[in-house]
């Protein structure tokens, strides 16, 4: 009895404690969430028969039955997956995040990105997934130039993060 009581007792205070915060948990969670589930479809750690697409403002999973459900994208971040690529690619404006299968899987890039006013925003060595793609959130609403290195090889391209634009980039080859 007293054990449930302590348990009891526990448990109101963490509902207390999370209530005084003064904050929101599902909008502050929200954003983390979809990035999550995201990421979860992506590295295919959802072993199911819906599959995944993200457009520049939704996350849609669409079941065998064919019904759909949509998530809300953050308003200030643009998911775009990238397939460097040597020798095979596919045309892809949409990303299916549990489709789209790039060539070079599990590889390490040397990723630079800035904005048309010269901002670094990112400079980083980054692995590919399984599935052959770099997943990035970035800003929305600009307009970017990227770099990426691999093994000597490189490409030099441009892209953007308004509504509207495409989720999955497959043209940059490596020479």
């Amino acid at each position: 009895m007293k054990l449930k009581i302590i348990a009891l007792t526990v448990l109101l205070a963490a509902i207390v404690l999370v209530a005084c915060n003064g904050k929101n948990i599902n909008e502050d969670n929200k954003t983390q969430n979809i990035k999550e589930l995201v990421h979860d479809y992506s590295v295919r750690n959802i072993k199911s028969n819906e599959s995944a697409s993200i457009t520049s403002n939704q996350l849609i999973i669409t079941k065998s039955d064919e019904s759909k459900t949509i998530y809300d994208l953050p308003e200030d971040e643009f998911f775009v997956s990238i397939a460097p690529f040597i020798k095979e690619t596919h045309p892809c404006e949409i990303h299916s995040l549990t489709g789209c299968q790039g060539e070079m899987t599990e590889k390490e890039f040397d990723v630079y990105i800035e904005d048309k006013d010269g901002n670094v925003v990112l400079d980083k060595t980054l692995k590919s997934q399984a599935n052959g793609f770099i997943d990035l959130w970035l800003p929305r609403d600009k307009e970017y130039r990227i770099t990426i290195n691999h093994e000597g090889k490189k490409v030099e391209s441009t892209f953007s993060t308004f509504k509207g634009d495409g989720t999955c980039i497959t043209t940059l080859q490596l020479t």
